[in-house]
């Protein structure tokens, strides 16, 4: 579901439209950002390890917020970041609410055709996910045949469960959830069977102290993500492009890709 915002003009006073006015002007526009000084980045953030919540419940975390804050570092900018829900993020590119989305968008020929990427910062395939103590036996995709299969809504996991189905002609019992470590919980809590995530998304899970989880089944990495911004800002796409390039030429996207993932993830994009 798209978020959609309706606003009722009424002028009621000369007064409220001044008021109005005087706070469009508070903000100025960049050279290529769409408020001078300042990067907003846009992220679901309940996607750990790539965005969530910090355990003051404010302080966003994650292998994109780092990225963010050294992109605008690099950039001259102050990185300011806005949690907004899956649905409509990349709508917002359009709307100029932010400037870019970084929020392990798969780059995809769908999403190209409407928006600006710049190029890939990690790669990434799927994952079957279940419980520790699961009797299931899991070794080919197509064995979720008639399980309870949970992923988030309108994603690569989502997607590619249904491809794949199709093309083989079986089906599963679909459970879609808004934000994937829901879709986690309910495995936890055994009202699904298994998760299909993100293999980025489940090392996370998996390298977390008593976790509940064990992989059964991954694919061959067969998507990239990257950072997605509006069609047309060739001066923006070509900055973060070039400090992509720094980062990886001077160790700092390695650096982020060992402190969040604990190892060297530098392979995924070559």
């Amino acid at each position: 579901m798209k978020k959609l915002v309706s606003v009722i003009c009424a002028v009621l006073t000369l007064a409220a439209f001044t008021s109005c006015t005087k706070k469009e002007a508070k903000t100025e526009k960049g050279e290529f950002t769409i408020e001078k000084g300042k990067l907003s980045i846009a992220m679901e953030v309940g996607y750990p390890p790539f965005e969530y919540y910090a355990d003051d419940g404010k302080t966003p975390i994650g292998f994109d917020v780092e990225l963010g804050k050294e992109l605008a570092k690099r950039l001259g900018l102050e990185a300011v970041f806005i949690d907004t829900a899956w649905d409509g993020i990349f709508a917002g590119l359009n709307t100029d609410r932010y400037d870019v989305v970084i929020s392990a968008a798969t780059i995809t020929d769908e999403r190209k055709a409407n928006f600006d990427f710049a190029q890939p910062y990690i790669g990434n395939g799927q994952a079957l996910i279940v419980r520790k103590d699961s009797p299931l036996t899991i070794n080919k995709f197509s064995d979720i045949a008639g399980l309870k299969v949970g992923y988030q809504a309108e994603t690569t996991s989502d997607f590619y469960a249904k491809k794949v189905s199709a093309a083989e002609n079986f089906k599963y019992v679909e459970n879609a959830y808004d934000k994937v470590m829901n879709a986690y919980d309910d495995l936890r809590l055994k009202r699904i069977d298994v998760v299909v995530s993100d293999s980025l998304v489940a090392v996370d899970y998996l390298a977390q102290k008593d976790s509940e989880y064990k992989q059964v089944w991954a694919g061959t990495p067969d998507e990239y993500f990257g950072i997605c911004m509006k069609k047309g800002n060739a001066a923006l796409l070509s900055k973060i492009n070039k400090a992509l390039d720094d980062m990886k030429a001077d160790g700092s996207l390695k650096n982020i890709y060992i402190k969040i993932f604990g190892m060297d993830l530098s392979d995924s994009i070559k």
